[in-house]
């Protein structure tokens, strides 16, 4: 980097909303406090490849719809590249040792490799990694902060600025490896939370992950779409960042380190909704007990309570801890 010129920052998923706001977020708040240019690169492998190991993938196999993830012959590397997801590993390897040690390499999630072959690793306290260069955090990164939140409100205004109070925003996941939301679990969850808002007189502002399954999806909607308030249907723009900021209430399942985190990093009474597991709780119970323990989350028994907390500002702390050991590499 040439002293006085903006950090160049290239951040590198595979495209998917959770998985690349979390990179994007750590370079955002890199770039709140220190002059920053950001290029977002998204990559996918061909199928045929796509399972190959870490060490047997090349650039070669990326898809042709695929960003280029390397500079061209004659341009510069960057300054630092933040990655996210199991995709992004093979490339992440690989401009730590192309560039020559000029481009910074953050690797973000636990990459399931050793972390020593990056420059380090911003990883989820929950998931207990260790290592030199491993900074841990409660939950992932993320892209929510009260400006941002700010600046979507007004294109939602409209819609929102009718609403009685308090306006609950509520998150629902879906299915993954350690959690389900099966109709009749949807069904009773959709009642509870309708109960809920009913008692207080308020709005509901609701939105779905992909991940969730069309039955649950469809229980939902019938039993609250009578609500004042707004179900987001995936179409248009997405009004994440406007509802967090209208909200009074968050409600968050409980499969979603992404939502959680922020979801706690607004100050806003976070109620967390259980789902059916299918493993032992595990890593997500540390994260929960974390989060609870901080004051932020509680779990959601069918009232609106109010409590206040201190913001998290972990992607914040982060970024901070980013430029620290770049200054001190030097």
């Amino acid at each position: 980097m040439e002293v006085g010129s903006p950090l160049r920052i290239q951040v590198v998923s595979d495209g998917r909303a959770g998985i690349e706001n979390q990179a994007l977020g750590l370079a955002e708040a890199i770039q709140r406090l220190t002059p920053a240019e950001i290029t977002n690169k998204r990559i996918r492998w061909r199928p045929l490849f796509d399972r190959l190991p870490v060490a047997l993938k090349t650039p070669a196999m990326l898809d042709p719809t695929s960003d280029h993830p390397f500079p061209a012959p004659g341009e510069a590397w960057p300054d630092l590249w933040i990655a996210t997801g199991r995709a992004t590993l093979p490339l992440s390897l690989g401009v730590r040792r192309l560039s020559g040690g000029k481009t910074f390499v953050v690797q973000t999630q636990d990459p399931r490799l050793n972390p020593a072959r990056f420059d380090m690793v911003v990883a989820p306290a929950h998931d207990d990694l260790e290592g030199d260069n491993v900074f841990p955090i409660t939950g992932s990164p993320h892209r929510v902060t009260p400006e941002r939140m700010a600046e979507a409100a007004p294109a939602f205004a409209d819609q929102i600025d009718p609403l009685p109070h308090p306006r609950v925003a509520v998150l629902i996941g879906g299915r993954s490896r350690a959690f389900d939301l099966p109709e009749a679990h949807a069904a009773d969850m959709a009642d509870e939370i309708a109960g809920a808002v009913r008692a207080v007189g308020g709005s509901l502002l609701l939105t779905y992950s992909r991940r969730t399954p069309d039955a649950a999806r469809a229980a939902m909607t019938e039993r609250l779409k009578a609500l004042p308030g707004l179900i987001w249907d995936g179409t248009g723009a997405n009004p994440l960042f406007a509802w967090l900021d209208a909200a009074d209430h968050i409600l968050v399942t409980e499969d979603s380190a992404n939502m959680a985190a922020e979801a706690a990093s607004t100050g806003k009474p976070v109620h967390i909704l259980p789902m059916v597991p299918l493993k032992a709780p595990g890593k997500f119970a540390a994260l929960h007990a974390d989060l609870e323990e901080r004051g932020a989350t509680r779990p959601f028994d069918g009232v609106l309570e109010t409590w206040t907390y201190g913001p998290l500002r972990e992607t914040d702390r982060a970024a901070r801890a980013v430029l620290e050991a770049m200054g001190a590499r030097g």
